[in-house]
């Protein structure tokens, strides 16, 4: 049977999170809200962490300013302020997993997602990376998203989904995604598959070179 871990990336946005919440609330579901450190810190923001939390959902770090890949600028001092800064505003409701989703720029998977700073500094601080497999583009394409994340559920045995809580994102599909996937007969988690799990309690799991700007070799990785 497929299975489907639902994801919401770059809030949290009042009146627009709340209504998600809603809709997940009706279907029984829960996800993983990834949400930026300078909106938590928003007027409205804490009080939306919250009721992500309170909802039951797991509420993730996806990096302070959601600006620069962490590949594209890979000095040290940019990725600990990214990573570190982002926990710190989430950290009253944050998963004792420290889940951590790199900025995708558009969600590409590839070397810019971190450098060599950025993924010592993961594994130092005993952060789990999540990465994703199923970018339906909600917020890029409104009438086309809905069909094309189904395409991509059927195409996989685990598919861990990028939706947005976002003004131009998932909101008004998403009560139809959730009947076509029901639909699917598919089962819905909150769990992660480990080939999305890039590295888990500061251990790597499915790290790759590939996802790294500036290349290390393997010893870099395990040591």
């Amino acid at each position: 049977m497929k299975r489907v871990t639902l994801t919401f990336d770059n809030g949290p946005t009042p009146g627009v999170t709340e209504a998600v919440l809603s809709i997940l609330e009706r279907n029984g579901l829960r996800g993983t809200f990834f949400m930026i450190g300078e909106k938590v810190s928003a007027p409205g923001g804490v009080a939306l962490m919250h009721e992500v939390h309170r909802a039951g959902h797991w509420v993730a770090n996806h990096t302070l300013t959601h600006s620069v890949a962490l590949g594209d600028r890979p000095d040290a001092g940019y990725a600990v302020r990214e990573i570190d800064e982002a926990q710190w505003r989430i950290a009253a409701c944050a998963t004792p997993a420290k889940l951590f989703r790199p900025y995708g720029n558009d969600g590409l998977l590839g070397p810019h997602l971190l450098s060599r700073a950025a993924t010592a500094h993961l594994l130092r601080g005993r952060y789990t990376t999540i990465l994703w497999n199923s970018v339906p583009g909600d917020w890029r394409d409104p009438d086309g998203w809905v069909e094309r994340c189904v395409s991509q559920v059927r195409a996989q045995d685990w598919a861990v989904v990028v939706l947005h809580d976002i003004e131009t994102g998932c909101l008004a599909g998403l009560p139809d995604l959730l009947r076509r996937l029901a639909d699917e007969g598919v089962t819905f988690t909150q769990d992660f598959p480990d080939s999305v799990v890039l590295t888990r309690d500061g251990h790597p799991v499915s790290l790759d070179p590939a996802f790294i700007a500036d290349a290390p070799t393997s010893h870099d990785i395990t040591r």
